[in-house]
């Protein structure tokens, strides 16, 4: 596994097995996310007091946070069955009515990056939700006849990593809506020192910390620099895994102190060395660095950005004062590249995305 594979926020299908043996089970397991966590349990009791289904639960942040765990949490405190899918496999109304109409009454059903349900599903989807019934249309042209079909009583927890993409009223329908946080350092260790528990590593507070400080804040990445760091200490160590064996383990994988991979270190070089700092284009820095412009953007922008790193501004992408420093260079003329003049795009003849 590459650097880049490592600090991605992504999960690989090779990778879920792995991921899910240190989920939590209950929300008391639920490491972080306080607010969002007791709001959930209030939600959750309530309506198991009452007998009914809760509201329908909307998670949203970016990837890596808990949002399908949260939603295998959901079904286990209500001690119901799951039927999980995503967005883009539901692709017919008719996909979605075949799923709605096998569940059991008090089901949970998570539908994963939900933004990107197709459109005649998601309206389909709004009548299940409100009424629990759907209208599934036979034949066509002037013969088409809707034939409604009821619904058991269900509760849908829809995830998303842009829910500025949700259209309005598929938002409206979700009567609890959460947004996840990146964890706290603090918050981070206690989550690794529970998975080395589950997967028997030994591990020291200094080697926690080690390894928080470089998972940018999100859960997945801890884990996986966890196994990784384990894999060293097994092979070139004593079995234990403390803040030196973190050190050389994530040095081998290229992941530096702030959590930065190859490609991220490549773009702000790039940006420094090549440009003065910026402003430049995100196609020019894409092939400057031998990626497409949408991996730079989706992949290594967001924390770089979220780091201090990075800056986008209308002109174009800017080192900042704190990415010189990182890199161990000096800003020129204290200006950090933000007066040099901006670099035109040779390698596209579409208008340059800020």
């Amino acid at each position: 596994m590459t650097g880049e594979n490592l600090v991605s926020a992504f999960v690989s299908d090779a990778e879920r097995d792995a991921e899910a043996s240190v989920r939590p089970k209950r929300l008391e397991e639920f490491i972080a996310q306080h607010r969002v966590r007791d709001q959930l349990d209030l939600l959750l009791k309530g309506a198991m007091r009452r007998g009914s289904p809760p509201d329908h639960i909307l998670l949203s942040g970016p990837p890596g946070l808990g949002k399908t765990t949260l939603a295998n949490i959901v079904a286990a405190e209500l001690g119901s069955g799951i039927r999980v899918t995503s967005g883009p496999a539901i692709e017919r109304s008719g996909d979605l009515a075949a799923i709605l109409t096998s569940l059991a009454e008090g089901d949970v059903l998570f539908i994963d990056e939900i933004h990107r349900i197709a459109k005649p599903a998601e309206e389909l989807l709004y009548s299940a939700m409100e009424d629990f019934r759907v209208d599934v249309v036979v034949g066509k042209g002037p013969g088409a006849t809707a034939i409604p079909l009821d619904v058991e009583p269900f509760t849908l927890v829809g995830a998303t990593t842009r829910s500025g993409l949700l259209t309005g009223p598929m938002r409206d329908r979700f009567g609890f809506v959460a947004h996840l946080d990146f964890y706290a350092p603090a918050d981070l260790e206690s989550l690794l020192h529970r998975s080395a528990r589950i997967l028997g590593v030994p591990i020291t507070d200094e080697g926690a910390a080690e390894i928080a400080g470089r998972s940018r804040g999100t859960p997945r990445i801890a884990n996986r620099l966890l196994r990784r760091v384990r894999d060293f200490a097994e092979v070139r160590a004593d079995g234990v895994v403390t803040r030196e064996t973190a050190q050389a383990a994530l040095t081998v994988y290229d992941v530096d102190a702030l959590g930065l991979d190859r490609l991220d270190r490549a773009v702000l070089i790039a940006l420094v060395d090549s440009f003065r700092g910026g402003p430049v284009g995100l196609s020019t820095l894409a092939v400057a660095v031998g990626e497409q412009p949408d991996t730079v953007e989706e992949v290594c922008e967001p924390f770089l950005v979220r780091a201090g790193l990075l800056a986008r501004t209308p002109r174009g992408r800017v080192a900042t004062e704190a990415a010189w420093h990182h890199l161990g260079r000096t800003p020129p003329n204290g200006t950090f590249g933000t007066d040099a003049p901006p670099v035109p795009d040779l390698f596209s003849a579409q208008p340059e995305t800020p």
